[in-house]
């Protein structure tokens, strides 16, 4: 009889057991909060209790916070934190190496700007408004002053899939920063109402007809889209340099091939090279002839390696008084699009060196004052951006933070098209996991959340905007306890506007 009791109990728990991890089972996949849990039912939790010990993990068997890349453990926290609205310090002190060559340190003022004399346009207390107007050295109709000098950088609707692009849209619309399609073209995804920046690749997808460049297509799109308000030529990208895009077919969907032009299923690859022009003369002949038709600033996206052609450009646009209204540098540290490996490490200067190089032959041709600078490959992060911004950079643009704001987890997947938290991927049953809604408030949260670290540097340093800041302001690791100001390190002090609070922004419009 005990017998019997027993195995009955013994069974009854292990249904119980079954029923319990059942119902868990049916809540993961229909929860809409945390994508590996709806994508990895019962088996997703593990995930989550694995990163609650992953510090004592890493101490004892695997790496350290500052080791992982390309961003590591601390980075990602403070990223996911942020998009969370939770806790974002840190304790217990730095765990960087302050003494390595090229470490840089933001030199506060014994008299910091008070936050209680700051102005906040919009009434966010984390704006910050670019303070070039896009396009009014050229006189464009449709010049216009960036809402947000943090911007979500050029990703493709077929790198990343319907409800990432969805999510970072209304993310950005709601933080009130500017989102690049990427060369893939404008998609709906695109279309929730945060501002355009329209990359125009070597494919010209979305701008073309019979796989040529369209200018009707081209200005038929802009009028359909008013929120276009800039047009970015992408000469090259600092994932693949000299290189053309690279979809791979497995993410070519109906609907994708029917936005860019291109066959179903298979692999799509831009040119390496421009179809339209391939001289600095004919490019500027492009750039003004677009600006002409659409109204819009038009400017260029390049990652640096020979100067040559930035000599060129420097002294045609001065002697013509044409050419971009805007130039986004990107450095190798780029690394959304998917790229042979030798591409990714060898080609293209890195970002600091890259900009720093550009940067002073526009500056001594008495031309960087005029045209916005924008800046890419793993800023997104407010010290970061504080140095571009002492470099000379206007604007930045932000990528893979982006992705990691609304639930990417680094898996290192972008280019299979099996990404596990439906961020880089066109599969149905991955992207189910990505809730637009949870995911776009997540981004707003990040992007808020950096602003406002942003400014409180800027403060700290004594100035209300970030850009205000000089590059006498920031000192870098330059030996063996030694320490030089990056204006000696860069060899120019970049050109200040002058502007004494960011209440002048509004009546300089």
């Amino acid at each position: 009889m005990l017998e019997y009791m027993s195995e009955n109990i013994a069974l009854s728990c292990v249904l119980g057991v079954l029923a319990f991890l059942l119902l868990v089972g049916i809540y993961d996949v229909l929860q809409t909060k945390h994508a590996i849990r709806r994508n990895f039912p019962i088996v997703g939790h593990l995930r989550y209790w694995l990163e609650t010990i992953g510090p004592e993990i890493r101490q004892y068997f695997v790496a350290h916070d500052k080791e992982e890349r390309p961003f590591n453990r601390d980075e990602r926290r403070w990223i996911y934190a942020s998009a969370k609205g939770q806790n974002n310090t840190f304790g217990f002190g730095t765990t960087e190496q302050l003494y390595d060559i090229g470490y840089p340190i933001i030199k506060h003022s014994p008299f910091p700007f008070p936050d209680s004399k700051a102005t906040y346009p919009a009434d966010d207390p984390t704006a910050i408004p670019g303070l070039k107007i896009v396009g009014e050295r050229h006189g464009r109709a449709r010049c216009y002053r960036p809402s947000s000098i943090v911007n979500i950088s050029a990703m493709s609707f077929g790198s990343l899939g319907k409800n990432a692009i969805s999510a970072l849209n209304i993310g950005a619309r709601e933080a009130g920063c500017m989102h690049n399609t990427g060369e893939g073209g404008i998609s709906p995804y695109h279309c929730h109402g945060a501002d355009l920046m329209w990359q125009l690749g070597t494919g010209y997808f979305g701008a073309r007809v019979d796989d040529k460049f369209s200018m009707a297509r081209l200005v038929e799109q802009v009028e359909l889209h008013p929120q276009v308000r800039g047009i970015e030529i992408k000469l090259s990208q600092g994932a693949k340099p000299g290189k053309g895009g690279i979809l791979p077919g497995t993410k070519v969907t109906a609907e994708i091939a029917k936005i860019r032009g291109i066959p179903l299923g298979k692999d799509c690859y831009s040119p390496n090279a421009h179809s339209e022009f391939d001289t600095v003369d004919e490019m500027i002949d492009f750039i003004e002839s677009i600006a002409d038709r659409t109204g819009v600033p038009v400017g260029i996206k390049s990652a640096v390696g020979q100067l040559d052609f930035w000599h060129e450009l420097a002294d045609r646009m001065y002697s013509r008084n044409e050419g971009p209204d805007f130039i986004s540098i990107d450095g190798a540290e780029g690394g959304t699009g998917a790229a042979p490996l030798t591409f990714s490490d060898h080609v293209a200067l890195p970002f600091k060196v890259g900009f720093k190089r550009v940067f002073k032959i526009f500056q001594q041709a008495g031309l960087s004052k005029d045209i916005t600078w924008i800046g890419s490959a793993k800023l997104g992060f407010p010290d970061r951006t504080l140095v571009a911004f002492a470099m000379g950079v206007d604007l930045i643009g932000i990528a893979r933070e982006a992705m990691l704001s609304i639930g990417c987890i680094q898996a290192q997947k972008c280019h299979t098209g099996h990404c596990p938290v439906g961020v880089a991927t066109q599969s149905g049953w991955w992207q189910r996991g990505l809730n637009v809604h949870h995911k776009s408030n997540r981004f707003a949260s990040y992007i808020r959340a950096f602003r406002k670290e942003l400014l409180s540097l800027a403060h700290a340093a004594g100035y209300e905007h970030p850009q205000q800041i000089t590059s006498s302001d920031i000192e870098v690791c330059t030996g063996v306890n030694t320490f030089t100001t990056l204006e000696e390190s860069l060899g120019y002090k970049c050109d200040q506007l002058d502007i004494t609070s960011m209440a002048d922004l509004t009546q300089l419009d």
